[in-house]
């Protein structure tokens, strides 16, 4: 009689533990609704946290990583969604981790998931952050690969947008390849190769006037190149 008793206990348990999750999990799926109506990303972080905490799935995960993401929370992303490369990551899983770790400084692990996103779908906006990636880490040959690739397949829609200065700023894509082409020439030979990167500048500029970020690098390597003149002739 007892153990009847302690079983009809048990199963009247879970079925109000079933009955209590299903009613949250309505509860958390109308405040989320309701954030998104009223525009509180905070308030969708939350909706979407409880709903993924009491009904998991990677659908869900991957779209609150993605909200983080956009709203510069890296590290909360990566904490999110993990950083390791998986061959049943979703698209929007390897576009917030390759996103998020070169946000962190993390210049090999993103590497790692821009080189998926190509592979997944190559276009020339991968091919640039492939191409940044790969200079950053000193890896020329590879970095030309994907510069000649961009230099290609960058269409005149294109646009590429720059932070350096206090308000962000779009250039056209295949301007930005030249930019980054003339990084890669002069990284061949930091001296030799002056007055060839800077003729790439030159194009660039004259493709895109707003360029400040190429304006800044060729006032650079002009300063350097008068240094080295400055050198040689002391050196005489």
């Amino acid at each position: 009689m007892k153990q009847l008793l302690l079983l009809v206990l048990l199963i009247s348990g879970i079925q109000l533990d079933a009955q209590s999750n299903s009613e949250l999990i309505k509860h958390f799926e109308a405040y989320s609704k309701q954030m998104r109506a009223q525009g509180d990303i905070q308030g969708i972080i939350n909706g979407m946290t409880h709903l993924n905490v009491l009904s998991p799935s990677a659908a869900r995960t991957d779209t609150l990583a993605y909200i983080y993401m956009t709203e510069g929370k890296y590290v909360q992303a990566l904490n999110t969604i993990g950083i390791d490369k998986k061959v049943d990551d979703s698209d929007i899983a390897v576009q917030v981790k390759a996103i998020s770790l070169k946000s962190v400084n993390e210049p090999e692990l993103s590497l790692i998931q821009f080189e998926e996103l190509f592979k997944r779908e190559p276009n020339a906006s991968v091919a640039y952050e492939l191409a940044e990636l790969t200079l950053q880490l000193k890896k020329l040959d590879e970095a030309e690969k994907h510069i000649n690739y961009g230099l290609v397949n960058s269409k005149a829609d294109m646009k590429h947008t720059y932070y350096e200065q206090q308000s962000p700023y779009q250039v056209a894509l295949k301007s930005g390849f030249m930019y980054l082409n003339a990084l890669l020439v002069y990284n061949k030979d930091n001296k030799g190769n002056i007055d060839a990167a800077v003729d790439i500048l030159d194009a660039a500029l004259k493709a895109s006037p707003n360029f400040n970020l190429t304006q800044l690098t060729k006032s650079e390597l002009l300063r350097q190149k008068q240094a080295l003149q400055a050198q040689s002739a002391q050196g005489n």
